[in-house]
């Protein structure tokens, strides 16, 4: 039976994700073992079947699954990854972070735009595969025939991290901080705008949790057709000499 490790299933990503795999049945036929970095020992999901949480930061047993599920942060994978594979793993990594995007070794997964190419690195062995920008899959899912068919040359568009990204602690404090901001509203409504944005000034939240979260610079993110056929993002399709391309150029504030 496949040993399945998942780790940051609590975040905003893993959560949606626990839930899809649960309405589909993901974890019939799968041994699942669940990893924190936070709460190790702690108690797991029922599909665990009473397994405690174990240490998301142990690369033993880490190697111990045949495939690992990370919804974490780029950090996590920047500390974990190379030295899973270092120490001999030869399992399935499945990342949802940006970090090994562009890495020679890794396919970019959007399922069905390019289950082709998903395929074809299968067959070649290959063993990590990474979830491609929010908002470019989207987009992908909604316009990759029209890029495909011609009839769309580039698109440019600008995504920033969300809160969400953070954690469920981060969103929580969040929400916590709005509900101090707008608590002088509620209890003194007004309908002078001046008035409404002194009352939210003067609250003055603590952001100190939020300042701790992890910060990610913004992406600018080009998808355009590459009459070269070489494609920058690893999403492309197949057939022909042009090739859909998902260009990643970081950019500063």
């Amino acid at each position: 039976m496949i040993r399945l490790g998942m780790i940051g299933w609590r975040g905003m990503v893993g959560s949606v994700l626990m839930q899809r795999m649960r309405e589909e049945h993901d974890f019939e036929g799968v041994e699942p073992h669940f990893f924190s970095t936070s709460s190790v020992g702690g108690e797991a999901p029922k599909e665990s079947g009473g397994e405690r949480l174990k240490d998301a930061d142990d690369i033993r047993e880490l190697a111990a699954c045949d495939v690992l599920i990370t919804s974490h942060v780029d950090d996590y994978t920047k500390k974990v990854y190379g030295p899973l594979r270092e120490s001999g793993w030869k399992g399935y990594w499945i990342d949802a972070a940006s970090t090994l995007r562009m890495a020679d070794d890794s396919v970019i997964i959007l399922d069905p735009v390019n289950s082709e190419v998903i395929k074809r690195g299968l067959s070649r062995g290959i063993r990590t595969y990474v979830g491609g920008n929010c908002t470019t899959s989207l987009m992908l899912m909604a316009v990759s025939s029209l890029f495909k068919a011609g009839l769309i040359e580039w698109m440019t568009m600008m995504t920033y991290q969300a809160a969400s990204g953070a954690g469920a602690a981060y969103m929580l404090e969040l929400v916590k901080q709005m509900d101090r901001i707008t608590a002088p509203i509620r209890e003194h409504p007004s309908d002078n705008a001046l008035e409404v944005d002194r009352s939210t000034a003067s609250s003055e939240p603590s952001n100190h949790a939020l300042r701790r979260a992890p910060r990610r610079e913004p992406d600018t993110l080009d998808c355009r057709r590459d009459a070269r056929g070489a494609n920058k993002g690893r999403m492309e399709g197949d057939g022909g000499d042009q090739q859909d391309t998902c260009a990643r150029s970081p950019r500063s504030r």
